[in-house]
């Protein structure tokens, strides 16, 4: 079939497609934290119990990381994405028909196994079909993917809870994941040159513009991958991450519902304001990067807006405890989220960077590290409460873990890509 040259680039609809994607992971993951309140009154669940179902789906999607971008990796993106979205759809529907505490650990771990390769599948994606000089703001455009769909989930699911129940809410949104994986199989390639739609080109701008690759697919060694490190430092700085913003995913909607005496409708609307701020985050940070690399500094890229975020990060957290008033703490708590958000672009670039063509497997691998920090995270907040009394000592936590993560970045060589063949 002949490639017609089109007005709007394959690569771009490919980028829609993982942003739409991204928008339907944070639907799906948020769901359970508006959910909290109707869920722990029908299956009578203390803060504690919450707290482990909001941690343990953190704790599958980690230890899965690692597998499912090897599997990536080795099958490449249409397969592996259109299976990891079916399966966290359909343990998404699953959760709503949960019967007690242990039932609902069981889906929710599962739902995060097979959310796990979404993010680690996508980078495999980019490194294919996106040039270098463009991957930067691809990144953000799919993590601000996740930020508006957060946002927009969190009022929305209120309504749609309201409206049905919370039982029919995780049906309703798992029936859209299995729907979007339909779609991707049908039309995605794991080459550029394999799809019809793609112009001579197009084609030609891409192959000269992506790193080479060993084309016989050589076998990783796992002991190089977890014996690097630049793979540890990029584990360590994604972790403290990602402690910051599960925050928001999970206890963030509770916490000013409970300290403001806010309804459901409020919270949800006071808590939507950092993920758009995350949105905006992302796409500073995806310019930035891209800007600067474009200037002929590769490693400044990557290190400068995430060094940035981490501060910005640690600045609003901090602040965000001292706010008497529900528009000073979130105000605040947007700022730490827009921080955090500036983080990802220059990290997952900088797996592409280094893994080339096993990046797959080593963002998986730091994403592994980053939801281990969720997981401890969900865990913290109603523990530490428990203990001292005060949500406080989480805060400051919070805050230590983003100025740690600045000299992880003064490390990392980007650059210089890994050699992790057998």
């Amino acid at each position: 079939m002949s490639k017609k040259s089109t007005f709007f680039p394959v690569r771009y609809r490919m980028v829609l497609g993982t942003f739409v994607l991204s928008m339907i992971v944070l639907f799906d993951r948020i769901l359970i934290s508006v959910a909290k309140d109707p869920v722990a009154n029908d299956l009578a669940l203390s803060d504690k119990q919450m707290g482990w179902v909001l941690s343990i789906f953190a704790l599958g999607y980690a230890l899965f990381q690692t597998p499912s971008g090897f599997l990536a990796d080795k099958h490449g993106a249409r397969k592996i994405l259109t299976a990891v979205v079916s399966i966290w759809s359909i343990f998404t529907a699953l959760t709503g028909a949960v019967y007690n505490f242990f039932t609902l650990i069981i889906v929710r771990f599962l739902f995060g196994v097979g959310e796990a390769g979404a993010f680690p599948t996508m980078a495999r994606a980019i490194f294919s079909w996106i040039p270098i000089k463009e991957r930067g703001l691809v990144h953000g455009i799919n993590f601000s993917g996740g930020r508006i769909g957060a946002a927009i989930a969190l009022p929305i699911v209120a309504w749609l809870i309201d409206i049905t129940s919370w039982r029919m809410s995780f049906v309703i949104l798992g029936l859209i994941g299995v729907l979007w994986a339909l779609i991707w199989y049908w039309w995605y390639r794991d080459l550029p040159e394999n799809h019809a739609s793609v112009s001579e080109n197009e084609l030609k701008i891409i192959k000269e513009n992506v790193q080479e690759t060993n084309n016989n697919k050589p076998s990783i060694s796992f002991k190089k991958l977890f014996g690097s490190r630049a793979v540890w430092l990029m584990m360590g700085q994604y972790f403290c991450s990602n402690f910051t913003f599960f925050f928001c995913l999970t206890w963030l909607f509770p916490h000013l519902k409970a300290k403001y005496n806010l309804d459901i409708i409020e919270a949800g609307f006071y808590s939507s304001a950092p993920f758009i701020f995350g949105a905006i985050g992302n796409w500073v940070s995806g310019w930035m990067v891209d800007f600067i690399y474009k200037k002929g500094n590769w490693e400044l890229s990557r290190k400068v807006p995430a060094m940035i975020g981490f501060a910005l990060a640690a600045i609003g957290i901090v602040a965000s405890i001292y706010m008497d008033e529900v528009l000073g703490a979130v105000i605040f708590i947007s700022l730490a989220v827009f921080g955090a958000d500036m983080t990802l672009s220059p990290s997952w670039s900088a797996c592409l960077d280094i893994g080339k063509e096993h990046s797959g497997t080593v963002s998986g691998t730091m994403n592994m590290a980053g939801n281990l920090g969720s997981f401890f995270t969900a865990l913290a907040f109603p523990y530490m409460i428990a203990f001292t009394g005060s949500n406080t000592p989480f805060f400051f936590l919070a805050a230590l873990l983003n100025v740690l993560a600045i000299p992880m970045w003064l490390i990392v060589k980007p650059q210089k890509p890994l050699s992790l063949t057998q």
